[in-house]
């Protein structure tokens, strides 16, 4: 496959901005800065911050055994999603394929981007037909959006299944990894250099606790990472997300203890869960929530509104009907969501 064939034309033609920073890279040494008509009293945020994010690169680097070239940071993974419909998708021409029940944002960011979405369905355990999906595309077709673990529910997509479809898909195959702390299943990560097509996103909102600051993280070929950098904007991570990213990464005993205790919360609600009555069915999950079935997802939603806790009613979406998502809790706010559950039969 040769991605310089899915590149738009006007993408592979222009050439990216070059800001002060870019020209002159060494922020460190003890300069006098008058390029960038910042301004010249210091109060720790007067500077621009830097624009690729090595620091924080390097700490990702050496966690992910992955080159820092092999890696790109957006204002959230919504950013970065954006930059890749930006940079494979030709408004009003091209396609791309999404998996409902999924992620919300896929449609949207298409919508922004006039790109035409085909929806081609999970099967009824939540797994990718592979098949249909490759008869659904067509020569435009640019993108397939694989989230895994699923959004909203929760289950992770069979090995072989996404094997099959980077192998035989003609165009960029994204795979949304933000909620892959808490599976048991390997990153898609370690496949980049065997798939040319393959982009993996990754976020610190989940398992790090960092919903907040807006940090999305993409990894993909060199050639991949260097078409975004082109048309990303020249300072889209501000410093104070870069620095709290960059303390929370060196935190490594708090996010391991902190993904085992929202993995034992969800070991809890899928043990306890399935003895209240009103709850018909409980959906395996591989992430930080729970897909439930019950007996009237409306009615159940806003009793639980009454009782002081919001959950997501997802009865709208595809083969999610009557369906509430929650989210895994601390072990008093699990508690009280089992009690409030047992108090509505």
């Amino acid at each position: 496959m040769n991605i310089q064939d899915l590149i738009r034309d006007n993408v592979k033609a222009m050439k990216p901005y070059s800001s002060a920073r870019d020209e002159y890279k060494d922020a460190s040494e003890n300069m006098i800065f008058l390029d960038a008509n910042e301004n010249p009293y210091e109060n720790g945020m007067n500077r621009y911050p830097d624009p690729q994010q090595n620091e924080l690169k390097v700490l990702l680097s050496k966690k992910k055994i992955i080159p820092t070239s092999n890696i790109l940071l957006g204002n959230g993974s919504d950013e970065v999603l954006d930059l890749i419909f930006r940079a494979f998708c030709e408004p009003n021409r091209d396609n791309i394929i999404t998996l409902p029940p999924t992620y919300g944002m896929y449609e949207v960011l298409a919508n922004v981007n006039a790109v035409e979405v085909i929806k081609v369905e999970l099967s009824e355990n939540f797994q990718p037909k592979v098949n249909s999906i490759l008869e659904a595309a067509t020569p435009k077709t640019k993108i397939l959006f694989l989230c895994s673990p699923n959004n909203p529910t929760g289950n992770s997509f069979n090995h072989d299944a996404v094997n099959t479809l980077l192998s035989n898909f003609h165009g960029i195959v994204v795979i949304d990894e933000a909620y892959i702390d808490f599976s048991e299943e390997k990153s898609w990560i370690e496949n980049i250099e065997s798939f040319p097509n393959l982009i993996v996103t990754q976020t610190l909102s989940k398992a790090y606790g960092m919903a907040g600051i807006r940090l999305g993280i993409c990894y993909a070929s060199q050639e991949i990472i260097s078409v975004l950098n082109k048309i990303k904007p020249p300072y889209n991570v501000n410093a104070l997300t870069q620095q709290r990213a960059i303390d929370q990464l060196s935190k490594r005993n708090q996010f391991e203890d902190q993904v085992e205790a929202i993995k034992k919360g969800r070991a809890f609600l899928e043990k306890t869960l399935p003895k209240i009555d009103i709850i018909k069915k409980t959906y395996p999950s591989d992430s930080n929530f729970i897909l439930l079935k019950v007996d009237n997802a409306n009615k159940r939603y806003n009793q639980f509104i009454k009782k002081g806790i919001v959950i997501r009613n997802r009865t709208t979406q595809p083969l999610c009907e009557d369906c509430i998502r929650i989210t895994v809790g601390t072990e008093n706010e699990n508690r009280e969501l089992i009690r409030v559950l047992e108090s509505l039969i």
